[in-house]
């Protein structure tokens, strides 16, 4: 079992960067690939990014591809989500979740963090 807690969300301007950040607690971190996923107030959550077990392979959605970067530091249970160019469409709440099988549907991970909010203004 594995337990996530996000940090790093806020308060950005349009154009502006935050860096995320996904700790996890226990000693099989590096068994895990790492998603992040969004959800905006009345919309459903949607997958934005996902590094495999040791950060050989990302996964971007189309929407973010280009702005968004994803990395893992195995040694610190850590996975950041670098978000530049942000836009205003991109507020949300922000989770990461963890599987052991690359998924893009929020029902193929078995772990979730709390969320960090995420708000870009104009």
């Amino acid at each position: 079992q594995v337990q996530l807690v996000e940090s790093g969300g806020g308060l950005v301007q349009a154009g502006g960067s935050l860096r995320l950040s996904c700790v996890a607690s226990g000693h099989t971190f590096s068994t895990y690939v790492i998603g992040w996923f969004r959800q905006a107030p009345g919309k459903e959550r949607e997958f934005v990014a996902a590094i495999s077990r040791f950060g050989g392979s990302t996964w971007f959605a189309d929407s973010v591809r280009g702005r968004f970067t994803i990395s893992r530091d195995n040694a610190k249970n850590t996975v950041y989500l670098q978000m530049n160019s942000l836009k205003q469409e991109d507020t949300a709440n922000y989770y990461c979740a963890a599987t052991t099988l690359y998924a893009r549907d929020s029902g193929g991970y078995n772990y979730w963090g709390q969320g960090a909010q995420v708000t870009v203004s104009s």
